[in-house]
């Protein structure tokens, strides 16, 4: 066996015998006889095993060239561009492909993309070669050379159109169908290069699951146009991570349209009996409570907003504190309603309490069962301390924000009429209001004022309190705290 022969066992790559061989020579050739065929042979076997990869999760954006086995998942558009200064235009298709280990994408140009859009076809593995790099979604490789192997195998099955759960980390060219969840507002921002930028998100589902879709700069106005129930299909997205979980997203490439078809998304939510202090869970029930919204001044000089419902299934009932843009949305008593993705923290009173910030959702299913109607009249004459459903929203339409707030409103007049002696010998008072500042010291909001609060207790943001004890320069140094 000759010394190229040797190197070659010895290599272990998956390329022919033939090529290596010609690769030597032609190595031999270029460096004018300073290399004899065994140095040579060396070097062509070091550049390969500096290109060749394990599998698509080793590729990285800083290697030079890489070379690697994987099966084609989709196959994009062609897009048309102009090149500078050329009479003739370019082309460029995006193909994604994956094996065991994950996806990337692919993309080829100029007659080669026109050739493999014509032949391709999900499920045929390919052997690639091309020099990795950050794109338009993410890592991509651009393609220097790529040949099909029909002999080859990739243990990995290709999707043509996607559900919630084929979505994995890298993907692009996502079309998937679903029905949408909830929506938010568009947010601006600014860029590094001093432009602005828009961004929105909503959360869509299907039989398989839910994500979260984010949508960018001329996409994002779309959720706009968009509500709960809808179905739509969005077109050319593609797969991002935040937080540990999975996003969709949506550029100037990509759409999302409105289609007339049925999808089904069912939320796996947990009992309320069965929460526990920092889970991060779905929950469902019908409305019982519900409060006005609240604004309040963060530390940083801006400004937020919260409000307050109360839920109740069959085991048992929890309030959940509606932060941002979703305490702006559209609940009423004995609406049935799901909450995902929510914070269970401690709240008031040592009882738990749901919170629903930018991860969550919230949809409004339909109209609760006759039962949980009944429930929330119930709970509005037990809060109000006087029968009716009428009573309740009476008191809701005046501007007392629900049963919670009318039975403190109504606890804090009749405090504040047996005080009236101790007050004006002492300085006690009392005050109802909502937490809007944690820390020390408490500042607690009714809606028209706001006070600072000494005290000792432990409480949260959004929380409706009671204090009652002595005011100087507009601080209550609270006694009691209920």
């Amino acid at each position: 066996m000759g010394a190229i022969e040797d190197v070659y066992e010895d290599l272990d790559a998956d390329v022919p015998f033939e090529e290596f061989e010609a690769a030597v020579e032609q190595k031999v050739e270029d460096m004018g006889g300073l290399a004899d065929e065994e140095t040579a042979a060396m070097l062509i076997a070091h550049e390969l095993r500096d290109e060749e990869v394990n599998s698509v999760a080793d590729i990285e954006p800083g290697m030079d060239e890489v070379k690697f086995l994987a099966k084609v998942m989709t196959v994009g558009e062609v897009r048309t561009f102009e090149r500078d200064g050329e009479d003739d235009d370019g082309h460029v298709l995006n193909v994604e492909v994956a094996d065991e280990s994950g996806r990337v994408t692919i993309s080829l140009w100029d007659q080669v993309a026109v050739d493999a859009k014509e032949n391709l076809q999900a499920g045929d593995v390919l052997r690639i070669m091309g020099r990795p790099k950050e794109g338009y979604s993410g890592l991509e490789v651009a393609v220097d050379k790529v040949e099909p192997d029909a002999d080859a195998e990739v243990d990995v099955e290709a999707v043509e159109e996607y559900r919630v759960e084929d979505l994995t980390l890298g993907a692009s060219d996502v079309d998937l169908l679903g029905v949408i969840l909830d929506v938010d507002t568009v947010r601006t921002f600014d860029r590094d290069d001093g432009s602005e930028g828009k961004v929105s998100n909503m959360t869509v589902g299907d039989e398989t699951g839910r994500v979260r879709v984010t949508m960018w700069d001329e996409m994002a106005d779309r959720v706009e146009e968009l509500e709960a129930g809808q179905t739509v299909e969005i077109v050319d997205g593609y797969v991002r991570e935040r937080d540990g979980d999975l996003e969709l997203h949506v550029g100037s490439r990509g759409a999302i349209e409105e289609v007339d078809a049925e999808v089904e998304y069912v939320p796996e939510t947990t009992d309320i009996a069965d929460l526990e202090l920092d889970d991060v869970v779905d929950i469902a029930g019908g409305v019982i409570e519900t409060s006005e919204k609240r604004t309040f001044d963060r530390d940083d000089g801006s400004q937020g907003q919260v409000r307050n419902v109360r839920v109740k299934d069959d085991t048992g009932e929890i309030r959940v504190a509606l932060w941002g843009d979703k305490a702006d949305r559209d609940i009423d008593l004995a609406d049935r309603v799901v909450f995902t993705d929510v914070e269970i923290q401690d709240g008031w009173q040592d009882d738990l309490e749901a919170s629903a910030g930018w991860r969550s959702s919230v949809t409004v299913l339909e109209d609760a069962d006759g039962d949980i109607a009944a429930a929330a009249s119930g709970s509005a004459e037990r809060d109000a301390g006087q029968g009716g459903l009428d009573s309740f929203d009476s008191g809701d339409a005046s501007g007392s924000g629900g049963s919670a707030a009318a039975a403190a409103t109504t606890e804090a007049a009749d405090g504040a009429d047996r005080d009236d002696g101790d007050a004006d010998a002492g300085g006690v008072v009392e005050f109802t209001g909502t937490v809007v500042q944690a820390g020390d010291p408490v500042v607690l909001d009714d809606g028209t004022q706001t006070r600072s609060v000494e005290t000792s207790a432990k409480l949260r943001l959004g929380e409706e309190v009671t204090v009652r004890g002595v005011e100087e320069d507009g601080t209550i140094d609270a006694d009691d705290v209920f």
